[in-house]
């Protein structure tokens, strides 16, 4: 049965995906290597999971992704030859991947897994990777624990697990951030339109640090990292969407590799967690 939290969750992305997603995947994954070069040197989230090598990492693998959404990631893993493996609390993404599979020669067709995922019946010991993608953090702690139990039980012995997500490892600038309006989120200063904007939030008040990451995944698994990434490309925000902009994040994103570990994992604003070796 879904929580309270989980129903918001569906809720929230049944509206927001929608088949119009579907043309602009297309025409990504028809230009997949293009795509892919500048989506893995702008973007902090594809910079991640991509992060090593993974495209040529995933001809023939056999990859879960948790949280698949607008299901692009999906599509590029499967357009690079993956059997993909597909799940999502939002019946809308199982009808993107539908379409996906109807409108592309993918070698593997996607296959969508739908609803609550810790009530699915695949077989133990099967995936070479499973992935997640701005997921985890939708999860609430007790909830987080038995997908990443599920997570271990899924892969196999010499499998990996990536997932990217939010970090928050300094409180100073936590407590600054409420108070800068993003996007549809306003400013706390705000106190009526920020409780109206937490009313309907559909992520739950838990904590994002890369040690609760950490010491969750040494409960199933023998070997975690955790690699920071946005300390200085948080800062391509103050420049106008463009070439401009772009170009700084790709600075950035490589400056970044090179900084003391301390202040990377203090200051950055996301990061890619990797468990391997299930217990």
């Amino acid at each position: 049965m879904n929580s309270d939290n989980q129903q918001k969750n569906k809720d929230h992305y049944d509206r927001l995906y929608n088949s119009g997603q579907v043309k602009n995947i297309l025409h990504w994954i028809n230009n997949v290597d293009a795509f892919l070069k500048s989506a893995s040197t702008t973007e902090p989230s594809w910079f991640a999971i991509y992060k090593n090598n993974f495209k040529d990492k995933l001809p023939g693998k056999k990859i879960l992704e948790m949280g698949c959404g607008d299901c692009t990631n999906a599509a590029v893993m499967a357009a690079l030859g993956a059997e993909v493996y597909a799940n999502d609390i939002a019946d809308s993404s199982g009808e993107i991947i539908e379409l996906l599979n109807q409108n592309f020669e993918f070698k593997h067709p996607i296959k969508f897994i739908a609803g609550d995922f810790i009530e699915n019946n695949l077989e133990a010991d099967q995936f070479d990777f499973v992935i997640g993608k701005a997921f985890l953090h939708h999860l609430e702690l007790p909830l987080e624990e038995k997908f990443l139990r599920e997570t271990g039980r899924l892969l196999k012995i010499e499998g990996e697990a990536r997932f990217f997500e939010p970090a928050v490892n300094s409180r100073f600038i936590d407590a600054i951030r409420w108070h800068i309006p993003v996007g549809n989120r306003p400013s706390k200063l705000n106190k009526r339109k920020f409780r109206e904007w937490k009313l309907n939030d559909p992520h739950p008040d838990r904590t994002f640090s890369s040690s609760h990451f950490e010491n969750a995944g040494k409960k199933f698994f023998q070997e975690v990292e955790i690699h920071p990434i946005g300390t200085l490309e948080r800062f391509s925000r103050i420049l106008k969407w463009g070439n401009k902009q772009n170009k700084f994040k790709r600075w950035a994103l490589n400056a970044e590799t090179f900084l003391p570990s301390s202040l990377n994992k203090a200051f950055t604003r996301s990061q890619l967690i990797i468990y391997r070796k299930p217990l």
